[in-house]
């Protein structure tokens, strides 16, 4: 299997639960970015450049950060993204700033993040488990992958063969690839994923939310002999909503999309917040102090005091937490109050809401 901790590729034997390593942590607040996606108003001809009246009524979000946030320099070179949609297509739009063109591969589901890239992160139910990655390069070469779960997650599994069918991608570059000699200006990709590639969905009704983030990967690069040479160091990891560490697969830490179905350009709807996503961030303390608790002691807790969790009251839902564990398993779940709303997380880390009584 092929696991990703930032930007390394390892080669790994899961082991049993019991002998679970420590994980991280996000070191930055929970302010997941959000955007109002409206359908499209007129159609979109694919050739990478977003110069059709729906791209152009479409707000860019706003430029993507340091995959850890403000605790790193602003990126030097900019990166934004769009979102439309209608009922065959999730549709996405990227203008990346980049003075020197360059890629290297050509091949589907090679490991396309070994040269510059935007990648696309879906979790349509936002359970943080059974998610999508998309990445493609500026020759327009695509890797796509299903996740059961993330990596840090016991019994995880990685699906390179799974292909989005039907997927559209196409590049545009403004400059020259390849070609040190000369300085470019950008390039600007328009993606299309088919809402039936994705599970056999049906396309989103109207205010459905997805948690969604983008990541651009940029490597430092070197001029030998008249060529692009890629220096070996990390490279940078730019993203629309900051993880707070190196580490795209914290898909609790991605955005979050709205689906409208006004026509985009047709007037303004408001995002609106389910407060359950409080109550889901809560409870992945408990995840993270369960899981470190387990790597030092070998054991889940019962005891929210065991695990030494610095918590608020979250408004609206009855507090503390419920915690039921064995040495090997836990559930831990948040009431809401005046509701039959039950939010629940375990011990592999996926989160769900039930109605009691259902």
């Amino acid at each position: 299997m092929i696991k990703r901790i930032g930007l390394s590729l390892l080669f790994i034997t899961i082991l049993p639960f019991q002998l679970l390593a420590q994980i991280s942590v996000p070191q930055i607040d929970f302010t997941p970015k959000r955007y109002v996606c409206f359908k499209i108003s007129s159609p979109i001809q694919f050739d990478g450049k977003l110069d059709e009246a729906s791209w152009e009524k479409a707000e860019w979000t706003p430029l993507f950060v340091d995959i850890e946030g403000d605790i790193k320099p602003r990126p030097f070179f900019n990166t934004k993204a769009k979102m439309l949609w209608d009922n065959e297509y999730f549709y996405f739009g990227f203008e990346m700033e980049e003075p020197h063109l360059w890629g290297t591969l050509s091949k589907r589901d090679t490991v396309i993040y070994y040269d510059n890239d935007i990648e696309i992160f879906l979790d349509p139910d936002g359970d943080t488990h059974h998610y999508y990655e998309l990445e493609v390069n500026a020759l327009g070469t695509e890797w796509d992958l299903l996740l059961t779960k993330p990596y840090r997650d016991p019994g995880n599994s990685v699906n390179n063969e799974w292909d989005i069918e039907g997927l559209i991608t196409k590049v545009h570059l403004n400059g020259s690839l390849n070609d040190p000699s000369d300085i470019d200006q950008n390039w600007t990709v328009e993606i299309a994923i088919p809402w039936e590639a994705i599970d056999d969905r049906d396309y989103p009704s109207d205010g459905d939310q997805w948690r969604v983030n983008f990541s651009r990967v940029h490597w430092a690069r070197d001029v030998i002999n008249g060529k692009y040479v890629k220096q070996e160091k990390e490279p940078y990891n730019w993203v629309w909503s900051p993880q707070g560490l190196i580490n795209m697969h914290y898909p609790e830490m991605w955005g979050f999309v709205q689906f409208s179905d006004q026509l985009v350009g047709s007037g303004k709807s408001e995002f609106l917040w389910d407060s359950t996503e409080n109550a889901k961030w809560a409870l992945r303390q408990v995840y993270y102090a369960q899981r470190n608790y387990k790597g030092k002691n070998g054991i889940f807790s019962n005891s929210i005091s065991a695990l030494n969790l610095d918590m608020e009251n979250i408004p609206g839902f009855l507090w503390p937490p419920d915690i039921e564990a064995t040495s090997s398993q836990y559930t831990a779940k948040l009431k809401e109050d005046n509701s039959n709303r039950i939010v629940f997380i375990k011990e592999d880390g996926k989160v769900w809401i039930e109605k009691k009584g259902d």
